[in-house]
C-alpha cells in the first residue's frame, strides 16, 4: 500500500535541524526528499555528536528516508541547478537566515517563475519579516524569547536549556503540517477548476513563512492570558505540578 504522501517531491535547501526535520516528516510518510548539502562539509549536522565513524547518528536520524546531492549555492551553475531541481517538485523547503535565497538570486519568485505550482516554505528564527526578521537566531534564542526558558528549571534556580534541541523540532512539525495543508489546497483548487481552465494559486498562497519563536510561543497554553486576564505569572516548578505531583 502506497505511503500517503508517495509521489509528492520535496527540495530540501537545509542545514541543523529545522528544516531538516520537517523534510524527514515529509519523508517519513512517502515523499521523495531531494537534500542539497554544501561542498566540502556537507551539513554541519554530520560531524555534531560524531562518537564514530564519519557521519553522526544525529545526522542520521533527522536526514532519514531522502537523497542528498551536492551543490554551491554560490555559484550560477549551482543555483541554476536548484532552479532546475525546483521546476520538478512540488515543495521547496529551507532554513537560512531571511534574504540568503534572494542574495543568491534564487527567490520564491524565481523558483515560482520556473514553477508557477510550487510551495515554498521558509524557516526562521523570527519569521521573514517584521522588525526582528533580519536577526539570525538557534531554537536556544527563539525558546528564550517564545517563554519557554522561563519554565524550564527549579523555581530557586536560573532557567535551564532543555537536552534538545526542541524549538527546531516545534518548527519542523509546524513546517510539515503547513506543507501538507497546502498541498490539499493546491489539489481543491484543481478539482474546482475546468480541466481546460486550471490556474496556478498566487506566490503569497502558496508561501509558507515559519518563525521559531512564534512556534515555541504557541505551546505555552494559557500563559499569557492567564497574566493578562490574572495578573498570574507562570514560574519554574521543577519537578511539582500543581495539583498532581506531589
Amino acid at each position: 500500500m502506497a505511503l500517503p504522501l508517495s509521489g509528492v517531491r520535496v527540495l530540501e535547501l537545509g542545514n541543523y535541524i529545522a528544516a531538516p526535520t520537517a523534510a524527514r516528516m515529509l519523508a517519513d510518510f512517502g515523499a521523495e526528499v531531494i537534500k542539497v548539502e554544501r561542498p566540502g562539509t556537507g551539513d554541519e549536522l554530520r560531524n555534531w555528536r560524531l562518537y564514530s565513524g564519519t557521519t553522526s547518528m544525529l545526522y542520521r536520524t533527522i536526514n532519514r528516508n531522502k537523497k542528498s546531492i551536492v551543490l554551491d549555492l554560490r555559484t550560477e551553475q549551482g543555483r541554476k541547478d536548484v532552479v532546475d531541481l525546483a521546476a520538478k517538485c512540488d515543495i521547496v523547503l529551507e532554513n537560512f537566515r531571511p534574504g540568503t535565497l534572494e542574495k543568491w538570486g534564487i527567490s520564491p519568485e524565481v523558483l515560482s517563475a520556473a514553477n508557477p505550482e510550487l510551495i515554498i516554505t521558509r524557516i526562521s528564527a523570527f519569521g521573514q519579516t517584521g522588525p526582528m526578521s533580519q536577526r539570525p537566531g538557534f531554537a536556544a534564542v527563539a525558546e528564550a524569547y517564545g517563554g519557554f526558558r522561563n519554565l524550564v528549571g527549579d523555581p530557586d534556580r536560573p532557567p535551564v536549556r532543555v537536552g534538545v534541541s526542541i524549538g527546531d523540532s516545534i518548527a519542523g512539525l509546524y513546517a510539515a503540517f503547513g506543507c501538507v495543508m497546502a498541498l490539499f489546497q493546491r489539489q481543491a483548487l484543481r478539482a474546482a477548476q475546468a480541466p481546460d481552465q486550471q490556474s496556478p494559486l498566487p506566490l503569497a498562497q502558496r508561501s509558507i513563512d515559519v518563525a521559531l519563536n512564534e512556534s515555541i510561543l504557541s505551546m505555552m497554553e494559557s500563559l499569557i492570558p492567564d497574566y493578562l486576564a490574572y495578573g498570574v505569572e507562570r514560574e519554574r516548578t521543577g519537578g511539582r505540578m500543581e495539583g498532581i505531583a506531589p
